[in-house]
């Protein structure tokens, strides 16, 4: 069990990657989630509004939990180009997130009659959109912002 535990936690492959990077996913989505629902309750706040706050919070968090756990401290890029980056990508996917959370809520608002599924609409529009989100995040994640080549540009020959 150890042994699958240490290979999850410092394993460079795809996989492993991605599987860190969800777990990362899935504890953004909980800070993204308890704003979203805490904002509008303890402050009057709109919904919508909630969710913009609540999302740049859970990017900033997931940003230095993917630098870290993710994609490992190796990193080549310096600590403000990667966050610059990691906001630019993850700008992308919460507004591909967003507009997939406010689909759901436009359409369950229209569609759903019942209170109790109207309570739990928020979450299941958060996760539905955070799906999507993570398979773009990931995508251009470990391509752009958290590779392991180096910042400069080679020299044509």
């Amino acid at each position: 069990m150890k042994w699958y535990l240490r290979r999850y936690l410092h394993s460079h492959s795809r996989l492993a990657q991605f599987l860190r990077f969800a777990t990362v996913g899935v504890k953004v989505s909980l800070i993204d989630a308890g704003g979203t629902y805490l904002l509008p309750w303890l402050f009057g706040m709109n919904l919508h509004v909630a969710r913009v706050i609540s999302l740049t919070t859970a990017i900033m968090v997931g940003y230095l939990l993917n630098r870290y756990f993710t994609f490992g401290r190796d990193q080549r890029g310096s600590f403000h180009r990667q966050m610059a980056g990691h906001f630019g990508v993850h700008a992308a996917g919460g507004l591909l997130n967003y507009a997939v959370f406010s689909g759901v809520i436009a359409l369950g608002y229209n569609h759903l009659i019942q209170p109790q599924a109207l309570l739990l609409l928020p979450l299941v529009a958060i996760w539905i959109g955070g799906l999507v989100g993570l398979a773009f995040n990931f995508s251009v994640s470990s391509k752009l912002v958290f590779s392991h080549r180096a910042e400069t540009v080679p020299m044509p020959p």
